[in-house]
């Protein structure tokens, strides 16, 4: 059956948004797990946090103590933003804004990519071209699926935190589905300048990454969100709607103009160029030399990917270096706090716990780097690339092997680079942040070991390693402030690592989960040389 048949689009017709119900059916169904586990995460992320940040500040005295210390921690303001007002619905919109609309925005990337460049790069939607489907039909559906996706969300926060006052959750729900949708449309406008689904990722990875850079020097430098810096970037703002704490209802109009401009550019690049072609040329490379390989190959594909996260965990272990100890400043007295920070970085001291809790953050979140490296191969193989490179004398074991190499080493990279950057902005104990860092490692490959296994032997359902990482993810960022049991933590490979720096080393669990992620990919490349390769 072909994609056209698949999706149920009928030919004879030239209208520019012909077919786009149906291919909107097709999408969301493409997306009935991947769309659903996200906004779940996100949303479980932001409505634990009340009952949490009541536990940590439940009275008035300490909420005011709050406000207060945030007005002079620059460090912490950095990572979370200001605080505008003691309510405890201004204490959850202050604690996960910014990270709930970075989540928001990483959903619309992935779901418009995937309906646009990659099924430009896999030839699908050549088929489904050929049915006379309207040209901007695909892109309308992919943004409508975004918007879909954010919209649920913005329902969900919304119905949860509608407790804590109605024009706040409406205001923090909307403003978090607004920087969703904006990011969104800025990837359909990266997906028409760009001729691969990496490269559009890239470019929208790189520009929230560059949000967040300036929201955070931004919020350094005022405690009000005044910076001209924070008010460049879309996260800013998202503060600066203030839910809670008297909302600027402007702001939304802010959103949603800049994500109707963006859209309108989309719209207009996508009648303009030829399927499957690109605005920015794509730079023809070398068929010897360096790329006589395949290694070589998998590296001059990935090393884009790999230098723009070593940049991000170098500068975010900067910034986590740097507000140490503010942070255990902030903390002081309070129980809750320091048990929640205990529970995540071990019982050493507060500093020291503090400082093993942020760089298993960076551990949860290289993760996702190496989940995204793997699965390159899915891209590879069914976008028909990797078929003439097989078709030579290099081996499907060799092939792989290149890719794994840049995806497991590259892992190590990147949290040597965090740690690198934790060291320099804490301004000592190099050697015993570097070895926490190290530390991570294991569990970081146990992880890339499921996407390895799920590409060898179930290639259709590789995305599902998506899902394990965002668990994993869930359990160690959001699981320690819940309470959750001790057993329910330890089904991520993350809840075994020891609690460096401060705490004692203990090998036998880095040992076991370096075993663990060999047998994993051990497996998953058995399975990948018996199947049939996928088109």
């Amino acid at each position: 059956m072909t994609a056209t048949a698949a999706a149920g689009v009928r030919p004879g017709t030239s209208r520019p948004l012909a077919g786009t119900g149906t291919l909107l059916r097709f999408a969301l169904r493409r997306d009935r797990v991947m769309i659903p586990v996200w906004v779940a995460v996100n949303a479980l992320m932001v409505l634990s946090m009340p009952g949490t940040l009541e536990g940590l500040y439940g009275t008035a005295a300490e909420r005011a103590d709050l406000v207060r210390q945030m007005e002079t921690n620059s460090s912490l303001r950095a990572m979370v933003g200001p605080l505008f007002d003691d309510g405890l619905g201004a204490l959850t919109a202050w604690r996960v804004g910014v990270y709930a609309a970075a989540l928001a925005a990483v959903t619309g990337l992935l779901v418009v990519v995937r309906h646009t460049r990659d099924e430009e790069e896999s030839g699908r939607q050549e088929v489904v071209a050929s049915g006379m489907v309207g040209r901007r039909a695909s892109l309308t559906a992919a943004l409508l699926a975004a918007g879909a996706a954010n919209a649920a969300l913005a329902l969900v926060v919304t119905a949860g935190l509608a407790g804590l006052g109605a024009a706040g959750a409406v205001a923090f729900g909307l403003g978090v589905a607004g920087v969703g949708m904006l990011f969104a449309t800025m990837t359909a406008i990266a997906a028409q300048l760009t001729e691969s689904a990496r490269l559009a990722r890239g470019l929208t990875a790189g520009v929230l990454g560059g949000a967040f850079v300036l929201r955070a020097a931004g919020d350094s430098a005022t405690a009000d969100g005044s910076s001209v810096l924070t008010w460049l970037s879309p996260l800013g703002w998202l503060e600066n709607l203030r839910p809670f704490a008297g909302e600027r209802w402007w702001v939304l109009g802010l959103l949603a103009g800049a994500a109707v401009a963006q859209g309108a550019v989309a719209f207009l690049l996508a009648g303009r160029r030829d399927l499957g072609m690109s605005f920015l040329p794509t730079r023809p490379g070398p068929a010897a030399g360096r790329l006589a390989t395949a290694g070589a190959l998998a590296w001059r594909l990935q090393r884009g990917a790999v230098a723009g996260w070593s940049a991000g965990f170098l500068l975010a272990g900067l910034v986590y270096g740097g507000m140490t100890e503010g942070a255990a400043d902030l903390v002081g007295d309070n129980e809750q706090a320091r048990g929640i920070i205990e529970r995540m970085g071990g019982q050493a001291a507060i500093t020291d716990a503090f400082m093993s809790a942020m760089i298993g953050m960076l551990g949860l979140v290289a993760a996702l780097y190496v989940v995204s490296s793997v699965l390159r191969l899915s891209g590879e193989e069914t976008s028909g690339r990797a078929e003439p490179v097989l078709a030579g004398a290099v081996g499907r074991l060799r092939w792989a092997a290149g890719h794994l190499v840049v995806a497991f080493g590259g892992a190590a990279l990147v949290l040597l680079l965090g740690g690198a950057g934790f060291a320099a902005g804490h301004g000592r104990d190099a050697g015993a942040i570097l070895g926490a860092c190290l530390v991570q490692v294991p569990a970081v490959w146990v992880v890339g070991g499921v996407a390895v296994l799920l590409h060898g032997l179930l290639p259709r359902a590789a995305g599902a390693a998506w899902a394990v990482a965002g668990a994993v993810l869930l359990l160690g960022w959001v699981g320690p402030a819940l309470d959750v049991p001790q057993a329910v933590l330890d089904v991520s490979p993350f809840g075994h690592l020891p609690k460096l720096p401060g705490g004692e080393m203990d090998w036998t669990p880095v040992l076991v989960l370096l075993l663990i992620a060999g047998a994993l990919v051990t497996v998953g490349l058995a399975g990948l040389r018996r199947r049939d390769m996928s088109t």
